[in-house]
């Protein structure tokens, strides 16, 4: 073989090695940008289930290895991101808290299950028209994220990598049919996961989000415990509300403690923003 034609071979291998390299790297997402462009969703989820067939996860928690728990460094900046679980004793919606966001030009990230929006369809579009939130994935069936059938608090987690793809895809399709826009955050019913799980939603072009400040301990916290929670905050916070149990003492909670935190020089934003996406 000539010298000539060796280049060739050689360059034509490395060419080879870069797109392989490039498939792998990239989110298995159906209909969108990815290595399952285009493809069906039964493809995509034994895509998805084939490519992680045999691992077993070694951690199992709310901030395993993955999850996002704080924003990026050196800016006076918190989120604040409220859950819309949509369980059987939490299908409602605090309108107070969400008037009060509104009133006060507070953005949140908002992480709505399947379920909730199932319970609320035209409160859900009516927040997802307001430029104000940003919508993010709770999960089809609020299921802590396991591989494995894990539970917490009760809760069963997702079975398998099927029952898991089904639990992060499915919502976000449905979120994605009514806003026209993916979403790029997803949190899990309960919030745990297991780090292989973690991996399964990265796939699925989501970033997994966790928190630093619980806010309200799933709506149960009084309003002066919500408010001396918020007050605890500290630049780069990622803060974990609720706004399905209009019933419980979140939005006044919320209410007396902005003042309070502005005067701090607090600046509020959305996950996508205080994380650089």
């Amino acid at each position: 073989m000539s010298v000539a034609a060796r280049r060739i071979c050689r360059a034509a291998g490395i060419f080879a090695a870069v797109v392989v390299l490039l498939s792998v790297s990239r989110p298995v997402v159906a209909g969108g940008a990815g290595e399952g462009g285009g493809e069906g969703y039964a493809a995509l989820r034994q895509r998805v289930v084939q490519r992680f067939a045999g691992r077993m996860p070694t951690q199992w928690g709310e901030a395993v290895t993955g999850v996002i728990t704080h924003l990026r460094p050196g800016k006076r900046e918190v989120a604040l991101t409220l859950d819309a679980c949509g369980t059987a004793r939490g299908k409602g919606i605090d309108n107070r808290l969400i008037a009060l966001l509104e009133r006060e030009g507070i953005p949140a990230t908002l992480f709505v299950s399947g379920r909730w929006i199932e319970a609320n369809p035209g409160e859900f579009r009516r927040l997802a028209a307001n430029p104000l939130f940003e919508i993010a994935n709770h999960g089809d069936r609020h299921r802590p994220a396991s591989v494995v059938g894990r539970s917490a608090y009760g809760i069963a987690g997702t079975a398998g990598i099927a029952e898991l793809v089904d639990e992060i895809e499915l919502n976000a399709r449905r979120i994605q049919d009514v806003t026209g826009r993916r979403p790029g955050f997803f949190r899990s019913g309960t919030a745990y996961y297991d780090e292989v799980a973690v991996e399964v939603a990265g796939v699925l072009g989501h970033r997994v989000a966790g928190f630093s400040i619980l806010g309200d301990a799933g709506a149960t916290f009084s309003s002066e415990q919500v408010r001396q929670a918020l007050l605890a905050v500290a630049p780069g916070d990622v803060v974990i509300l609720h706004m399905n149990h209009p019933e419980g003492g979140t939005a006044a909670g919320v209410e007396a403690a902005l003042p309070l935190l502005r005067a701090r020089g607090v600046r509020f934003v959305t996950l996508s923003e205080g994380t650089g996406d």
